[in-house]
């Protein structure tokens, strides 16, 4: 049988691209904190954001665009603007 292709979508590869770029630049900043402690707490609350930055990519890849996919988006994004809201960086 064979196998089902996944269905793509440009503007949806564009916004995961961002959100790539965008949890480099913080993991940049975070990793640039000269004070351990204050490193740690950081990087503790933003590991939410790449856990459901790294579900988004990976339900992408395997599946294409698909009924989740605005959902793991809005799910990112809401993750991401919660820790922007919550620490300076």
């Amino acid at each position: 049988m064979a196998k089902k292709r996944r269905k793509l979508n440009k503007d949806f590869e564009k916004e995961i691209y961002s959100s790539k770029k965008n949890v480099e630049l913080v993991l940049a900043k975070i990793y640039d904190i000269d004070d351990e402690d204050i490193q740690k707490e950081y990087m503790s609350a933003f590991n939410r954001v790449v856990y459901l930055y790294d579900e988004l990519k990976e339900d992408y890849e395997q599946k294409g665009f698909n009924d989740n996919s605005e959902g793991f988006l809005k799910n990112y994004k809401n993750a991401f603007n919660l820790f922007e809201s919550e620490f300076e960086i």
